[in-house]
C-alpha cells in the first residue's frame, strides 16, 4: 500500500456517512447525509452516492488507496450485496457495485456495521489491547463483531458476531429479520421506547421525547416503567452476550450506539444480569465497558476493516506514520 488514506462509509438506518481516514485513525474530511430509509433502493443508493461523491471532491482523493464500507446487515461479502432489515429498499443490493461507479477501480472491503465497530474499537478504542472482545453498537438496531485471537473475524459474509439477530425468548415477538424473540426486537432503543409507551409511559419533559434517549431520561428521575424497560433490554444484552462467550471465550464486551449514551441506566442492569446468566467459570467476571469512538466507529472501524489483514498498515497507524 503505497497511500496512506482510506475513504470510509458507514450506513445505517437513519445516516450514511463518510470520511477520508488517514493511518492514525483521524478522520480528515467527513460528510453526513440523512438515510432514506423508507424510500426506494435507488434512493437510498443516490444518498450514499452523494457522500462518496462528497469525498472524491475532495483535494486529499489523490491519496486514497482503498474504500471501507461497514453497512446495517446482513451483507454478502463474497457478492457485493446488503439486505439491512432496516432499509427494506435494499434486499440483495449491488452496494459494492453502486459505489464503484463514484470511486472507480480502487480495492473495495465491504463488512457489517457491528465489525466495522469491532475493528474500530480494537483499533482505537475501548478493545484496544484485548485479544477477545464482542463489540456492540445498541441504537435502531443492535449490532456486533468480534476480535478473536487479536483480529478481527467477520466470516466469510462479513456478518459473524451479528448478535442482535440471536434469539433471546423463544415465544417472543416477530422480528423483521423473521425470527422471534431477538435481542434486537427487545434491546434497541426503538424496541426500548415501544415497549415503554405500550406499558403506559409517556414523556413528562416540554419537548415530548418519545424516543430512547427520553425513556433513559425518565428512567434517570426513577419513573418504574422506564426503569423496566432498561432493565428488560439489559437482560436481553446479557443473554446474547453470555451466549456469544460461551460459545468463542470473551475477556471483553464493549457497548456503543446511541442507547450506551444512557450510561448506569443501561450498564447497571446489564452487568447484574451478566451475572446472572454468565455462570460457567470461563465466562464469569466478563468486563463490559462503554465504546470509545462514538459516533465515528463505524467510520474508523471500516477504515481499519481494508487493511485487517494488514500488520504493516496496521502498526504504521499506531505509530502515527
Amino acid at each position: 500500500m503505497t497511500t496512506h488514506l482510506v475513504a470510509a462509509i458507514d450506513i445505517g438506518g437513519t445516516k450514511i456517512a463518510g470520511a477520508l481516514v488517514d493511518a492514525g485513525g483521524e478522520l480528515l474530511h467527513r460528510v453526513q447525509r440523512p438515510t432514506p430509509a423508507g424510500e426506494s433502493g435507488e434512493q437510498v443508493l443516490r444518498a450514499a452516492t452523494d457522500v462518496v461523491s462528497g469525498l472524491t471532491a475532495h483535494p486529499l482523493w489523490s491519496r486514497v488507496g482503498a474504500v471501507g464500507i461497514g453497512s446495517a446487515g446482513p451483507v454478502d461479502a463474497r457478492s457485493g450485496t446488503v439486505s439491512p432489515v432496516n432499509i427494506p429498499g435494499w434486499r440483495d443490493f449491488p452496494l459494492v457495485a453502486g459505489i464503484r461507479e463514484t470511486t472507480g477501480a480502487l480495492p473495495v472491503t465491504l463488512v457489517g456495521d457491528g465489525a466495522a465497530i469491532a475493528a474500530g474499537e480494537h483499533w482505537r478504542g475501548a478493545a484496544q489491547g484485548r485479544d477477545n472482545a464482542l463489540c456492540m453498537v445498541v441504537s435502531t438496531g443492535v449490532g456486533g463483531g468480534l476480535i478473536l485471537d487479536g483480529r478481527l473475524r467477520p466470516g466469510p459474509t462479513g456478518n459473524a458476531g451479528h448478535i442482535g439477530h440471536i434469539s433471546v425468548d423463544l415465544d417472543g415477538d416477530l422480528c423483521p429479520c423473521g425470527g422471534r424473540g431477538c435481542v434486537e426486537r427487545i434491546a434497541s432503543g426503538t424496541n426500548i421506547a415501544r415497549y415503554a409507551l405500550d406499558a403506559g409511559w409517556r414523556p413528562a419533559t416540554a419537548d415530548g421525547d418519545t424516543s430512547a434517549a427520553g425513556v433513559a431520561a425518565a428512567a434517570r428521575d426513577g419513573h418504574p416503567v422506564a426503569l423496566a424497560a432498561f432493565t428488560r433490554s439489559a437482560r436481553a444484552l446479557a443473554a446474547g452476550i453470555a451466549a456469544t462467550a460461551s460459545l468463542v471465550e470473551l475477556e471483553t464486551v464493549v457497548v456503543g450506539g446511541g442507547v450506551s449514551q444512557s450510561g448506569d441506566v443501561l450498564f447497571t442492569p446489564l452487568r447484574a444480569a451478566l451475572r446472572e446468566f454468565a455462570t460457567l467459570p470461563f465466562v464469569r467476571n466478563l468486563e463490559v465497558v462503554p465504546a470509545r469512538l462514538g459516533t465515528d466507529a463505524g467510520l474508523v472501524g471500516a477504515a481499519a476493516a481494508c487493511w485487517s489483514e494488514s500488520d504493516t498498515f496496521l502498526a504504521r497507524g499506531a505509530a502515527g506514520t
